[in-house]
């Protein structure tokens, strides 16, 4: 299967690019990242439930995401604070994956309309470290992120 998500990584740099076009107007892209129902519905997996736990999609607003297993036990947490929201535009955000050994990164979102109903969504992601962003790309980071792009695609597709 086509990995439709892309992600450039240039050796020594702390941060990378990751970068998607979708068969979605970019209302729809933007709504899959700040409607918390959505949120859960895209992250959760056939492996684990998401929940959004707090959302507050404002300029120094802050969220706070779970993934449980299916025994209800909690295998990832994570946290941040919103710094810009821009509708449709643009949202620049912290994100932290607590009790892992990778710190706080800022996320830069830019959402992009290509047409009425395709657009592309630019992550720039920076690290504290080149050594913390290379941890990260060791694990199945690239898989992961894009058959969640996968899901959010199918489940707006519904939408439009």
């Amino acid at each position: 299967m086509e990995r439709k998500t892309k992600i450039n990584a240039e050796d020594g740099k702390h941060d990378l690019v990751i970068t998607r076009e979708f068969d979605l107007p970019v209302e729809l892209l933007f709504i899959a990242h700040v409607e918390p129902g959505i949120i859960e519905q895209w992250m959760s997996n056939p492996h684990t439930t998401a929940k959004v736990l707090k959302f507050e999609g404002k300029k120094h607003g802050s969220y706070q995401l779970e993934s449980t297993d299916a025994q209800g036990k909690v295998v990832m947490r994570s946290n941040g604070v919103i710094h810009e929201l821009s509708p449709n535009r643009k949202m620049i955000r912290t994100f932290e994956l607590e009790n892992a050994p990778f710190g706080v990164q800022l996320e830069v979102y830019d959402f992009e309309p290509l047409t009425e109903n395709t657009s592309k969504l630019n992550m720039h992601v920076i690290y504290e470290s080149v050594a913390v962003r290379d941890q990260l790309l060791k694990l199945p980071f690239a898989q992961g992120i894009n058959m969640a792009h996968n899901r959010m695609e199918e489940l707006l597709k519904t939408v439009k």
